[in-house]
């Protein structure tokens, strides 16, 4: 039978450690093991400056757990439905399971996260259970995101932070020219890196933004108006910034700028977003003719809390937590005693010995890139080298970056590094450029017309593993995650060919110079960047 909140406390039982305690510890240990990658991942995440309140979203969401728990009522009755919970903790085991073995530790993150929710079904069975999902969706805010989505969140924000910042800065009568996310002030340069693309701030205030939202006692389209307003406000707020530090620069001068810029980072631009939302919430309400002060409006009362707390004593024996727990430990235990397999070696050529000749073609000496790009890029190896031809009007750029683990951060596409270095996109297409070459085999690549003021170029990039050509940045990732499973391997590289378009030449003319060259890199590639056979 049910009981009421008020006869709860009368019916916990004496022994803290029940039986039903014992299972439940060592569900918990034994899960602790199993996505130990997945947990040492979202610590060194936490390191990071956009990952940095973390630690906060999980004792937020044991919060949220308990003010829930408050409005479900104690069940002593059998639970029947517990089927659901063992399913989504084998999915969560599955994926798990594949992180594991492809290395990709942000793959058992993700399946942290089914694992919470599976624990809660399966302690409180599917129809009690399911009523605690929002604490288990906010633990979302802690994972790190993939690197492919990082990168073109990042750049997006970059570039639209930017924009909105020089538009502040003109309407103050600022003189200002951007170039990609570089904002020149004639006697400056102000570059709006990752550190201020705003992502430092978004997650926090997203994560807030939810909070927020769950606690609000307005109606569903106001917690939803809460719940999406983070975006905006922290793009603005970051602009905003940007815009005062190309004032500052302009008027004041470049003394003032590096004090200013320590004193808004981190906390300060999240306080002014925090007030921001309060102050929608605010206004919301006064729209909606609600008579609830701001304060009144949210549920804060913590009473009660601790007696939540002491509902860990109703957790019982079940079949379903026994077997649960069996099978987490089975699966930790499996994992470290499995035998280990050598890792995959990959013989390749240093780019120190790539010829300086292809074909008629002439290399000059190869380009050192500037720390700070090499050190976004970090690439094991890189080769960056311009060819000329002496029957040909320009000169073709080959850019080979090779990554020898790739689970580790690795290759992101030029689409996300070319606006940040002030080129539009004006045209993209994903080709098989394979029958214009007379190739058996297909080959993917990216043909793009990039252009900067009156600046063409025509661009071939592709990603290149184990013999296959990809076009497509998730795709590459998802072949790597195959690849790392079935042979073992993680290595990949970025294959670019660019040339200009010259004034008075067709795209044509151009592109008749990107696949001269490309037949004769194709050629040679596998030496330094090994196929399935290496």
């Amino acid at each position: 039978m049910a009981l009421t909140q008020e006869q709860n406390l009368s019916s916990v039982p004496t022994g803290f450690l029940t039986t039903g305690m014992f299972w439940l510890v060592l569900f918990l240990i034994a899960g602790l093991v199993f996505f130990h990658e997945g947990f040492n991942a979202l610590l060194a995440a936490w390191e990071l400056p956009e990952y940095s309140h973390g630690p906060l979203i999980p004792v937020l969401s044991l919060l949220l757990f308990l003010r829930q728990l408050k409005d479900v009522p104690v069940n002593l009755a059998p639970v029947t439905d517990r089927g659901p919970g063992i399913a989504l903790m084998l999915v969560a085991m599955t994926l798990g399971a594949l992180g594991k073995l492809s290395q990709i530790n942000e793959v058992v993150t993700y399946a942290i996260i089914l694992w919470v929710g599976a624990l809660l079904l399966i302690s409180w069975g599917w129809q009690q259970g399911k009523q605690f999902w929002p604490p288990v969706l906010h633990l979302v805010y802690m994972l790190p995101l993939p690197g492919v989505i990082y990168y073109k969140i990042s750049t997006s924000l970059q570039v639209f932070s930017s924009e909105l910042g020089v538009w502040m800065l003109q309407l103050l009568s600022v003189p200002v020219f951007l170039e990609g996310n570089i904002i020149d002030l004639g006697v400056y340069k102000l570059h709006v890196a990752e550190a201020c693309s705003g992502l430092r701030y978004l997650f926090p205030i997203m994560s807030f933004s939810y909070v927020f939202a769950v606690l609000f006692k307005g109606s569903v389209w106001h917690k939803a108006v809460l719940l999406l307003a983070a975006v905006p406000i922290t793009i603005v707020m970051n602009s905003v910034r940007i815009a005062f530090a190309g004032w500052l620069v302009n008027y004041v001068g470049l003394d003032y700028l590096e004090g200013f810029t320590h004193f808004f980072e981190g906390w300060i631009i999240f306080m002014i977003c925090v007030v921001l939302l309060f102050l929608l919430a605010w206004v919301m309400l006064r729209f909606s003719g609600s008579r609830l002060g701001l304060v009144d409006a949210l549920d804060l009362d913590t009473s009660g809390w601790a007696s939540q707390v002491a509902r860990i004593r109703f957790i019982a024996p079940s079949r379903a937590l026994i077997f649960s727990a069996l099978l987490l430990g089975a699966g930790a235990i499996a994992w470290e005693i499995r035998p280990q397999t050598a890792t995959t070696t990959v013989d390749r050529e240093p780019f120190t010995v790539f010829p300086a000749r292809l074909g008629a073609w002439d290399g000059d000496i190869p380009e050192v890139l500037a720390p700070d790009v090499a050190e976004n890029l970090a690439a094991d190896d890189y080769l960056s080298v311009h060819f000329t031809h002496s029957a040909r009007t320009a000169p073709v750029q080959l850019f080979i970056a090779w990554y020898d683990d790739q689970t580790q951060g690795g290759i992101h596409s030029p689409e996300i590094c070319l606006p940040g270095a002030g080129w539009e996109i004006a045209k993209l297409d994903r080709i098989d450029i394979a029958p214009q070459m007379g190739l058996a085999a297909p080959y993917n690549l990216n043909r793009a017309v990039i252009q900067r003021d009156q600046t063409r170029m025509l661009v071939y990039y592709w990603f290149e593993q184990h013999g296959r050509h990809t076009a497509w940045d998730f795709a590459a990732k998802m072949y790597l995650l195959w690849d790392s499973i079935t042979i073992g391997r993680t290595d990949g590289a970025l294959v670019r060919l660019t040339t200009p378009i010259m004034s008075g030449e067709t795209e044509a003319d151009a592109e008749a110079r990107l696949q001269d060259m490309f037949r004769e890199t194709v050629d040679i590639l596998p030496r330094f960047v090994p196929g399935l056979d290496a």
